[in-house]
């Protein structure tokens, strides 16, 4: 039988764990998994429905977006001026600002309207590479205005060629008409959110803000206990203004994923490591609230713990749609290198979503999910600012 798509006369920097880049590749397609991808001279010799000459061209698997926020009402651009102005996040928070003005517009807004909003956002993260995004919640903050964001979320995969992961954060921030009460929010998440959202196949994970400002690490293990009932795995903001031991709290609870960490200590990033929890660092928030602290990579590659990238797209913290962009801040800002920030986009992301089996590496018998590039280098992905050098997108084989 023919192959389905052969794409000939690719370098390939494949992403798998220790391979080194085929200068000479070729990738075959069937039935939207890779069958083969590797020297072209290894090839077997088939025919193919389709073969595509890739022009020595430089292919990676597609670019994994494993935290962000698409789906909301509203913009906050308001506040970035505010900011400007000296106000820092906690103060615009304190003041009914920050999450809470973006929950006020997200409930104003109908299905409808979401979808068309965060697609504008798809777009610019689809046109730079990105295969599969995930989206979470958080600004609805009742059952009815979160479910209608997981709907909105789980349409975005209708309408393009995107796989979308969705997470229930309904543990975000603390609603007005809760009336300051945030052990009696958190019962609601837990008893009435979420069984109801897992109920109706909503969430593919849930995570939680634990910090000062949001929920403490106790009401954060309740949020955790409820979702391993309900059998979704957990994620967590950790550690971003404050230690509170997020990123222990999340290993302990064998995480997904514990992002943002520019406060998390060794002993945070040792648990990490041992849990196999991703680190994800999510520069474009630390820029635009002008942080000083970063990150720990420093021990996160002494205690060998995965580190991952990603845009933190949201309405007032990190307005960012590209991961190329994401990348060059990771580099530039936290000293990560060339290879850490195309694995962060790629192995590490899928890591952090659960997703490695299927995606984030080019090797048989996962999706065909791949970026073919117009560089010379791979590091032009990271050193490049505000430019796109992506040739074609393929979403599973197409």
């Amino acid at each position: 039988m023919p192959y389905d798509t052969l794409w000939r006369n690719l370098r390939l920097a494949t992403m798998a764990e220790g391979a080194a880049p085929v200068l000479h590749g070729a990738l075959v397609a069937e039935g939207g998994r890779i069958a083969y991808a590797g020297p072209e001279t290894e090839l077997p010799a088939r025919d193919a429905r389709r073969v595509v000459d890739g022009g020595g061209r430089w292919a990676t698997p597609g670019l994994v977006d494993c935290h962000t926020h698409l789906v909301f009402g509203g913009d906050r651009a308001s506040e970035f001026a505010m900011r400007l102005a000296g106000a820092s996040y906690e103060e615009i928070a304190r003041a009914g600002g920050g999450i809470l003005s973006t929950v006020r517009a997200t409930r104003a807004a109908d299905e409808d309207a979401l979808v068309a909003s965060a697609l504008r956002r798809v777009d610019h993260l689809l046109a730079g590479g990105a295969t599969t995004l995930e989206v979470k919640s958080g600004y609805g903050l009742d059952l009815e205005t979160e479910a209608r964001c997981l709907r909105a979320a789980r349409r975005l995969a209708r309408e393009r060629r995107v796989e979308v992961r969705t997470t229930f954060l309904g543990a975000h921030a603390l609603p007005s008409e809760a009336g300051g009460d945030k052990d009696a929010y958190i019962t609601r998440v837990c008893e009435e959110m979420l069984p109801a959202l897992a109920a109706e196949g909503l969430a593919d994970a849930v995570d939680a803000f634990c910090e000062g400002i949001a929920f403490s690490p106790e009401q954060t293990r309740q949020v955790f206990a409820a979702a391993r009932a309900h059998g979704l795995p957990v994620k967590l903001h950790a550690d971003q203004l404050s230690n509170l031991g997020g990123a222990a709290l999340a290993a302990e609870h064998g995480a997904l994923s514990a992002d943002h960490l520019e406060h998390t200590d060794e002993a945070g990033t040792a648990a990490l490591a041992r849990a196999g929890t991703v680190a994800v660092l999510l520069p474009g928030a630390f820029y635009v609230l002008r942080e000083t602290r970063k990150p720990p990579v420093e021990a996160l590659r002494r205690h060998g713990a995965r580190i991952a990238l990603a845009t933190d797209c949201n309405p007032g913290t990190s307005p960012l749609t590209s991961l190329l962009l994401a990348m060059n801040m990771g580099a530039t800002l936290f000293g990560l290198t060339v290879d850490e920030c195309l694995a962060g986009t790629t192995r590490e992301a899928a890591r952090a979503l659960g997703r490695l089996d299927e995606i984030g590496t080019l090797e048989a018998g996962k999706r065909c999910d791949m970026a073919i590039w117009d560089i010379e280098d791979p590091a032009e992905l990271v050193y490049r600012i505000g430019y796109n050098p992506l040739h074609a997108r393929v979403w599973g084989g197409e």
